[in-house]
């Protein structure tokens, strides 16, 4: 019998605790070692066991959740999974804890929390099997929706190409699609680049109402423009849209430019936004203009699309195992074929720059 998962739950909500408790108390794979209302209780814990997975509130008393992760990533780097309020506030400090090393985002309302957190019991659960199966190495080194009955394709949004992908022109976009370890690759790979290089479009799995605040974040830092999409946005040099969460973003050509269109569906690869679906998007209607990269992320999204992109004649990487904070979305595609070159994450502005 596999090894249980240890985890630490700290959060000082007691409804919380309560709940978080009950749910994984009955996943076969998982074991509670503990539950904390806060860090400093947290540390006497840690201080006799230590968990594999850790579960953390952000806004808490006496020691606030980012001080506290960033205590854990420079002691002993362990996967943290954020359990965060939907407001702008909670959306800001999740992102802080993410740059600091967190691995995953859960959302929380800020009424109705013991109903929601039942409901989002598989988010959570997948959650920490995620974070469990991370690279710790690669954690803190640089500055998950509901799970459906049945696993959608691209096909759901978009049907595939049936022709020849357009002739090569001297525009270019680059596709890139992430998950968990994303938001630090994203932004080594990001505050890399110059202020003039091809218009990048993007899908890094996370919550609605976060990616807004992680753009705006990015924005900050890099030389290039980033901000989330918009319906329409024209895919220019020097900009790169990031896909709203909650939303699928797929690429389009209107005469002589590309756009995005920023569209409802169902859940893709069990994701909203899947990156399957932007880069058959950008397969059907880029092909051959085209770079799309395949970077850290549990699970399979992006695989399929990413050989189709390479099938419509893009040029294809994906980010390799060392750098990674989990090799599942790249070795997926390797495994399919759909790669041309496996490149370390310092390699990957490079690709973006000179293909």
């Amino acid at each position: 019998m596999s090894k249980k998962i240890n985890v630490l739950l700290v959060d000082d909500s007691a409804v919380v605790r309560q709940v978080l408790l009950a749910i994984l108390s009955d996943t076969p794979d998982i074991h509670v070692m503990g539950a904390a209302s806060d860090p400093i209780f947290a540390m006497d814990k840690l201080a006799r066991e230590w968990p594999d997975v850790i579960v953390l509130d952000v806004e808490m008393p006496r020691m606030d959740g980012i001080t506290f992760l960033k205590k854990i990533m420079s002691e002993r780097p362990t996967p943290v999974v954020i359990c965060s309020s939907l407001t702008p506030k909670g959306a800001e400090t999740s992102l802080q804890a993410m740059a600091a090393g967190a691995v995953e985002i859960i959302t929380k309302p800020t009424s109705g929390l013991k109903n929601f957190l039942l409901e989002s019991a598989p988010e959570l659960v997948a959650a920490i099997r995620a974070a469990a199966q991370v690279n710790v190495r690669n954690l803190g080194k640089r500055p998950a929706p509901l799970t459906p009955a049945t696993k959608l394709s691209a096909d759901a949004v978009l049907p595939a190409a049936n022709g020849h992908a357009m002739a090569q022109t001297t525009e270019r976009i680059i596709a890139l699609g992430t998950s968990t370890g994303g938001t630090q690759a994203l932004e080594a790979v990001l505050t890399a680049l110059p202020r003039v290089c091809p218009g990048i479009v993007i899908v890094q799995h996370m919550p609605e109402k976060f990616t807004a605040s992680f753009a705006a974040r990015l924005n900050s830092l890099c030389q290039i423009e980033v901000r989330e999409a918009r319906n329409n946005d024209r895919i220019h040099p020097g900009l790169a849209l990031i896909a709203p969460g909650g939303k699928h973003m797929m690429v389009t050509r209107s005469g002589a430019f590309y756009h995005v269109q920023v569209v409802d569906g169902p859940l893709v690869n069990r994701h909203r936004p899947s990156v399957d679906v932007l880069f058959r998007s950008v397969a059907k209607f880029a092909g051959r203009n085209a770079t799309g990269v395949i970077m850290t992320g549990m699970g399979d999204d992006g695989a399929r699309g990413l050989k189709e992109m390479l099938d419509a004649g893009s040029t294809t990487a994906a980010q390799d195992e060392a750098s990674c904070v989990v090799f599942g979305m790249p070795k997926e595609a390797i495994k399919l074929n759909a790669v041309q070159r496996v490149i370390g994450l310092q390699e990957i502005a490079q690709v973006i720059l000179h293909r």
